[in-house]
Formats: structure tokens, sequence, C-alpha cells
């Protein structure tokens, strides 16, 4: 019997693969056009981590799918604090459902975003989730790209024996409870220019205490629950 742990990995290697074929290769030219020796990397990490990142050094643009992440997203319970239900359900991707198929295939297009954002010069120090990222996102599901990812996902997942449903989750309650947080975390609060970003690093009776780093100085927060989102 495969383990839950060794299932969400595979999840995971499916979504890199997904990147790679349905979003990288046709945009690999245009970001090669801005950094010639621009290339991708593509991993699964353990944890909930999900996030994209560019190494100067490299040029490599990488994006880490976290196994935790993952496993979050395939129940209803876990899966509603997620940024990504968040813009599925308030920008109507997908319809606006919100299922353990559609997250995923969003996750793969969010990350991806963040690396066209990047290329294009867009993304800046506390402002990541910013306009020009809503515009490069939204382009992906408008232009058929993210439901090209979610197709990629199904075939593949149909051919590994995996399931992936597509049911929508019903989610009652937005509200998110302590243990769905640990120490360690990459969370956002706060909306806008305002938003902001850190590090859990003590779960609260009813908040968690937040570091956010301002260069050159690291300044805590108490955040409640209901405020925070995991990033990606």
């Amino acid at each position: 019997m495969v383990s839950a742990r060794h299932l969400n990995q595979q999840i995971g290697t499916l979504m890199c693969q997904a990147t790679r074929t349905i979003l990288w290769q046709p945009a690999q030219a245009w970001v090669q056009e801005r950094n010639s020796r621009a290339e991708l990397v593509l991993r699964v990490g353990s944890g909930q981590a999900t996030y994209h990142r560019y190494d100067p050094r490299t040029k490599q643009h990488l994006i880490n799918y976290g196994a935790r992440m993952i496993a979050a997203k395939r129940q209803p319970e876990t899966a509603q604090g997620w940024l990504s239900s968040r813009e599925i359900r308030e920008r109507g991707y997908f319809g606006g459902e919100v299922s353990e198929l559609n997250l995923l295939a969003h996750t793969c297009c969010h990350e991806f975003a963040h690396l066209l954002q990047y290329s294009a010069g867009q993304r800046h120090y506390g402002s990541v989730h910013n306009r020009h990222f809503y515009e490069v996102l939204g382009q992906l599901h408008a232009s058929g790209a993210a439901d090209a990812t979610r197709h990629f996902l199904t075939e593949q997942a149909d051919e590994s024996g995996l399931e992936l449903s597509s049911a929508p989750f019903e989610i009652h309650s937005p509200r998110l409870q302590s243990t769905q947080w640990q120490t360690g975390d990459q969370v956002c609060f706060g909306a806008g220019n305002k938003q902001k970003q850190g590090k859990v690093i003590r779960v609260n009776r009813k908040t968690c205490t937040v570091e956010v780093n301002q260069s050159p100085r690291k300044l805590l927060y108490r955040v409640p629950f209901s405020l925070l989102s995991p990033l990606g």
C-alpha cells in the first residue's frame, strides 16, 4: 500500500511535469529573450513551503512544491486557508470551484506566474502579489493554459493510477484553527500594498506570532488565525 507521504510526492512530481510541459515550454523563448541563460528547476520538497525563487548566480528559476502543501490542498478542511483557494473563489478561476484538482492545477499557474512576473521586472520587495502578478495569472487562465495544466494532471494521474478528485469542496467556515499552523510556516496577511509576508515563530491560542523581515530589523506581529494565509 502506498503511503500518504509517497502519494503526495508522486502528485508533486506530476505538478513538476505539468509546469515544465504546459507552462514553461511555450514561455521559455520569451523568458530567455530577457535572460539568455535562464533555466527552470522544479522539485518537490518535504515540507509545506511552496514558492518561486530566482538565483542570479546560477541564472536558475526554482519552483518548489511542498508535499505538505499538496496534502493540505487535497482536503477541504485544510484547503480553505490557502491563498490559492481564495483566488479561485474570488476571481472566478475554474468557474469559482475549489476542488483538489483545481487547487493543484492553479498552484502550478500561481507559482509560474511569479516566474513570469520576475522575468518582466515586476516583482519587488514588499510588492509580490501585486497588480502585474494578477494580470499574468489571469492571462494564464484566460489563455487556456490553466485548463491545459488541469487536463495534463488528470491524464497523467490516470496513467499513473492516481486519483485527483474534481469534486468541489464544501467549505463551511473560513476560520483556521491552531492545528493548521506550525512553527516555520511561511505565511502572509494584510491586503494590497499593506500585505506582509513572514514566518510563524509561535502558535498561540487564538493567534500566531509572525516574524516579518524588514531589513535591517525583524518585526513581530500577533495575527489572528482567520487573517493568515499560507503562501502559495
